[in-house]
């Protein structure tokens, strides 16, 4: 059974309040491997019937860095941002049709680690990917952020 995992309030990508952004619902399937299932409007396009490849970008992000947050037994939520990270746009990604969205961890060290974002689509064909290079977000922040604040928990479907 997949486990949910949070959402915010702003977000672009999983903000549930944030009237411009995704809202996307993240599920972990296994340790390290995450999806997301999702049907984007118009209002997220670049050519008629065919998503931006900047929305593209920001998906195959949070996915990967989001496959690496509840990786480590030892860790209740590793906040990383993106270093590095490498697309390979295979085909268009279609609005109005339903996408799955999945993220892998790779191989994690002490500070950095690296991840895998997919998009399929509605036939189960590889649209787009990508390999990110994370780094952790850095202790002073993570330990005074009041995430409660920004709405960050898990909300019922």
């Amino acid at each position: 059974m997949p486990t949910p995992q949070p959402n915010s309030q702003h977000c672009f990508v999983c903000g549930l309040a944030n009237p411009l952004g995704l809202k996307l619902r993240f599920y972990q399937t296994a340790p390290g491997e995450i999806i997301s299932n999702v049907v984007l409007s118009d209002e997220y396009q670049s050519y008629p019937g065919v998503v931006h490849g900047g929305i593209i970008a920001a998906m195959l992000d949070e996915a990967g860095s989001r496959s690496q947050m509840f990786n480590d037994p030892n860790r209740q939520g590793r906040f990383m941002f993106t270093a590095n990270m490498h697309i390979h746009y295979r085909k268009n990604v279609p609005t109005g049709q339903q996408l799955k969205l999945v993220g892998k961890a790779g191989i994690s060290k002490r500070r950095t680690a690296q991840a895998r974002g997919e998009i399929y689509g509605p036939e189960g064909e590889l649209l787009a990917e990508a390999e990110l290079v994370l780094v952790d977000i850095p202790d002073t922040y993570t330990q005074s952020a009041d995430l409660e604040s920004t709405g960050w928990k898990v909300y019922p479907e």
